[in-house]
C-alpha cells in the first residue's frame, strides 16, 4: 500500500527525502537507498505502507530487551527495507529485498496486541523501523490514544534524521539502537552509512525514552577489546546505566569472516564493565547474563534460556535501595 511521505522537500526537478541522513534525491520511478521511496505521478511516496512480512510473539528480551519489562512477550512485526546495507546483515532477506506481503490495517493490529497473554505491547523489528516511519507512527498514536499503557517498541539502527526521530518519540516506550561500531571506516565500508547521525539519535533517544544498546562483534572487523571500550565510554558520558549488549556473530550475507572469539567478547565485557553498569553477551550459550545491582552485587534478575525471574519490584535494589535503570 502506497503513503505519502512525511518528511521531504520539493526541490522543482527532484523530490529530496529528509526521513534519514541519505537525503535522497528522488525522481518520478527511480527510488532512494532505502529501495521504498519514489516519486509516483508527482507525488512522493513510500509504498510499503502496513505491507508486513514477519509476525511473530518472542520474549522481550530477545529484542534484546533486558531492562524493560522482563520477563514479558511483546508482539514483533516487520516490514521490508532499509536505509543501511551491512554486508553481515542477519535479516537480508527482508532488509534488501521485497518478500510477499500482508497489509494488516491499524485496529486489527491493535486486537492482535490486546488479546495475546502476558503481551506488553508492540516491536517494530527485524527490517530498519524507521524506513516504516509513515505506517509506524499512525500505529503508534492510534495505540496510545486507545491505551497508554500499551508498549510501543523500536528496534533500530539508529540512522535517522532529527525532526522525524523528535516526533515519533513521545509515543516511544523503548529502543534497542545498533551501535554496529565505533569508527567512520566501518560504518561507511561495512553498513554503508555515517556514524555521527547515529551517536546523535541514541543522545536524543535516551533523553526521552529508555534505551539499550547493542553491538554486533564481527571478528577481525569492529571486534577490538579497545573499540568496544570506545563505545562503553561513550555511552558512560550520556549515561552510565544503558545497557550495552554485546553480540557473537557468525558468518551471513555477504560477510564470511569467521565467528567471533568468545574469549575476546568476555574480555570486551570486563573491560567495558569498568565504565557502565550493565553489560551483556549474547549469541553464547553458557553465558552468566544476570542482572546484578552494581552497588551491592545482589541478583536482580536471573536469566536463563527459556526463563526471567526478577528478584526486584520498582526501580530500587531491594538489598541496597540503589537504584537499578529497570521499568517493570
Amino acid at each position: 500500500m502506497e503513503e505519502k511521505l512525511r518528511f521531504y522537500k520539493d526541490e522543482g526537478n527532484y523530490i529530496k527525502c529528509q526521513l534519514c541522513p541519505h537525503n535522497c534525491s528522488l525522481i518520478e520511478g527511480k527510488f532512494g537507498v532505502c529501495n521504498l521511496r519514489t516519486v509516483k505521478n508527482n507525488i512522493p511516496i513510500v509504498i510499503n505502507y502496513g505491507e508486513v512480512t514477519s509476525v511473530n510473539v518472542d520474549p522481550i528480551e530477545k529484542k534484546p530487551l533486558y531492562h524493560f519489562k522482563p520477563g514479558k512477550d511483546i508482539l514483533s512485526i516487520g516490514t521490508f527495507g532499509c536505509n543501511m546495507s551491512c554486508s553481515f546483515c542477519q535479516n537480508h532477506e527482508i532488509s534488501q529485498n521485497k518478500p510477499p506481503t500482508e497489509f494488516i490495517d491499524i485496529d486489527k493490529l491493535i486486537s492482535l496486541i490486546i488479546n495475546i497473554p502476558n503481551n506488553v505491547g508492540i516491536a517494530f523489528t527485524y527490517n530498519e523501523p524507521f524506513m516504516w516511519y509513515e505506517y509506524i507512527y499512525d500505529v503508534a498514536k492510534k495505540i496510545k490514544e486507545y491505551d497508554k499503557n500499551i508498549s510501543i517498541v523500536l528496534v533500530t539502527n539508529g540512522f535517522v534524521n532529527k525532526e522525524p526521530l523528535e516526533q515519533i518519540l513521545p509515543f516511544i516506550d523503548a529502543m534497542n539502537i545498533d551501535l554496529k561500531g565505533f569508527t567512520k571506516q566501518y560504518y561507511n565500508e561495512v553498513c554503508g552509512a555515517t556514524i555521527d547521525s547515529v551517536l546523535e539519535t541514541i543522545k536524543i533517544a535516551s533523553k526521552h525514552t529508555h534505551v539499550e544498546i547493542t553491538t554486533l562483534m564481527v571478528s577481525d572487523k569492529n571486534d577490538s577489546v579497545e573499540e568496544i571500550v570506545e563505545i562503553a565510554k561513550f555511552l558512560a558520558s550520556i549515561d552510565k546505566n544503558i545497557p550495552l549488549h554485546l553480540s557473537r556473530y557468525f558468518p551471513k550475507y555477504k560477510m564470511k569472516n569467521p565467528p567471533t572469539l568468545v574469549e575476546n567478547m568476555m574480555k570486551a565485557k570486563e573491560e567495558s564493565t569498568k565504565y557502565l553498569n550493565y553489560v551483556y553477551v549474547g549469541n553464547v550459550a553458557g553465558v552468566d547474563n544476570n542482572t546484578y545491582c552494581p552497588n551491592c552485587g545482589y541478583n536482580l534478575v536471573i536469566r536463563d534460556i527459556y526463563t526471567t525471574n526478577p528478584h526486584m519490584k520498582g526501580d530500587k535494589c531491594p538489598n541496597c535501595k540503589e537504584y537499578i535503570n529497570i521499568i517493570f
